[in-house]
């Protein structure tokens, strides 16, 4: 009796272990069928199993695509059956993933952070009139106080100002407007109000 075990170490390797051995094996049985039209019907049988683990997405069209690509990989492309979508192969399997496209970073300012950077963008995007200017003078604001946190307690505007023109690409010119931002002791204003709560909580002793 001790002879007839198997050991996973000694079983085939499953190509796509979620679906376990025995779906695997029916994989395997499909492709040694030789009557094309058994092993049609065959492949049919498996995908509905296959879709019983999920009955969510069993009907969804998408997913339907997803288990014969499934059903074609696990058979190590060696199935010939009437697929109803493309079948995957082995080339495009091993094709690595494209890059995901990171979003820009600024070393020279990182402390204004990238979105930032994103709010410039729609800023150079909108029509000339007062919403984009005060769009613009937000997004000025928001840098000073980005550079207050965590350089230094005072900042001229001129600064910020010639930040805002670099990064929008020289869109936005503020250095000789009249405009003038809010004082650093205003914009730091609820930093120190949350410090001083904080530091009040960590004081109190629990009953």
């Amino acid at each position: 009796m001790l002879d007839n075990i198997e050991y996973n170490t000694e079983r085939p390797h499953l190509i796509i272990p979620e679906y376990g051995r025995h779906i695997q094996k029916m994989v395997e049985h499909a492709v040694s069928i030789e009557d094309r039209e058994a092993r049609n019907k065959s492949a049919k049988s498996i995908i509905a199993v296959m879709g019983n683990l999920n009955p969510h997405l069993r009907d969804v069209p998408d997913f339907q695509h997803k288990l014969w690509d499934q059903l074609i990989i696990m058979s190590d492309f060696k199935l010939d059956v009437d697929s109803p979508f493309p079948k995957p192969s082995r080339e495009e399997l091993a094709e690595p993933p494209q890059p995901l496209p990171y979003p820009q970073n600024h070393p020279k300012y990182r402390f204004y952070g990238n979105n930032i950077k994103r709010m410039i963008d729609v800023a150079n995007s909108w029509e000339e009139g007062d919403k984009k200017e005060g769009l613009i003078l937000t997004i000025a604001n928001h840098m000073k106080k980005c550079f207050l946190n965590w350089n230094k307690d005072t900042v001229d505007d001129e600064v910020i100002f010639s930040h805002l023109y670099e990064l929008s690409g020289g869109k936005i010119n503020l250095k000789n407007s009249d405009e003038d931002l809010s004082e650093a002791k205003d914009l730091m204003k609820n930093k120190k109000r949350y410090k001083k709560s904080h530091k009040n909580t960590r004081g109190r002793k629990r009953n």
